[in-house]
Parts: C-alpha cells; structure tokens; sequence
C-alpha cells in the first residue's frame, strides 16, 4: 500500500515538468541508454548500490549477490526523473559514484553523489538548460574543484541520508525530499559502514 501511495503522487507531481522539460524522447537516450546496463556489476567483488523507483527500495549488491535491501525508501517529492532542475523536487536517474560524507548532517548521515553528471549535463545542453557556455563552465569547473558544479540550473547537492530531523511517520507514508534519497537513520548508518567513496550508484 505504501508504495502505491508513493507512486501516485510522485507520478502526478512529475507530469507535466516532464513533459516541459524533456521537449522530445531523444534527449533522454543518453541516460536511459546507459541505465538500460547499469545494473550489471563492473565485476564480482564489486560493491554497489541499486535505487529502484518503481520497487521503492535500495538495494546493496557485492557483484550479483545481494548485501542489504531497503524498501520503503524516499525520494523526491516531484519523484525521479532523468532530467532534475533545481527547486524541482526531483531525484535524478543515472549512474553516480558516492564522493563524500557528511557525518554531522541535519539527515544524520550524509552519502552525496556526483550529481550533475558529465551525462547530465549533456543532456541539459541539448535540451537548451544549458547553453554552450554553461556546458563549457560545467566542465572548467569540475577540472578545478574535482567535482561538479551545485549552483546551476540542474541543482545539486544530491545524495543518500536518513532522516534526521525529519519526520520519521512521514518518511514511512510518502516521498518527501528535495530531490534526495532517504532512508532510515539505522539504514543509513549500515549502508555508511559498507560502502566508500567511489561506491556506484544506480538510480533507475
């Protein structure tokens, strides 16, 4: 039932932003493409992480076996979608690596991800979000700082957190996040003691 509820009003939220946003089906291609076999472990002893949309739930993997799964889990109020701009609500799909950790986080524990993606910002290039300069700073800026850029029209500071000072009820019934993924506080400690920077991660 919970996930139901999830679905529903993420689906709703997300229609028409989509629409507006993608413009046509091509612009997806890219991340939808490479998501198509994200799924595959890089190789057997590989650690990485698997965020299901549709199954609500992240899922900890060494190669194909299965560590730790997590479900009913939280996104983005607006749900997940390719395409995320910032104040969207959204959390992005594509395939991200953990790059740092927050430990004194208002959500408890902090996991952030190198959003927006070299795939991201692509896509947001040729959709118009970004124009070719913007393209340009986005990689200047990664060059210099080793990360990428959190200010511009695609957002950032995505990552994966408990829920801190949040409701916990909330957490159970909906998604509630600016665009993150959200688990419990005893989650998010178990998965900060598994995984590292560099970890994989999958959301699709």
């Amino acid at each position: 039932m919970r996930s139901v509820s999830r679905r529903r009003f993420g689906q709703l939220a997300l229609l028409a932003p989509f629409t507006l946003v993608m413009g046509h089906e091509a612009q997806a291609n890219l991340i939808e493409t490479m998501l198509a076999r994200a799924h595959l472990p890089r190789h057997a002893d590989e650690v990485w992480v698997l965020i299901d949309d549709n199954e609500s739930a992240l899922s900890l993997y060494r190669g194909d076996t299965l560590l730790e799964r997590f479900a009913p889990i939280s996104l983005g109020r607006a749900g997940a979608s390719v395409m995320r701009t910032q104040g969207g609500n959204m959390t992005p799909k594509g395939e991200f690596r953990v790059n740092r950790f927050n430990w004194e986080s208002d959500w408890h524990i902090f996991v952030g991800l190198d959003y927006p993606t070299p795939s991201h910002a692509r896509m947001a290039m040729e959709s118009g979000l970004y124009t070719k300069q913007d393209y340009a700073d986005y990689f200047a800026y990664y060059r210099h700082h080793g990360y990428p850029p959190q200010q511009t029209v695609l957002g950032g500071f995505i990552g994966i957190h408990g829920v801190g000072k949040g409701d916990p009820e909330v957490h159970a019934r909906f998604n509630w996040t600016q665009g993150c993924v959200a688990v419990t506080d005893r989650q998010i400690e178990r998965l900060s003691e598994l995984i590292d920077i560099g970890t994989r991660v999958v959301i699709r």
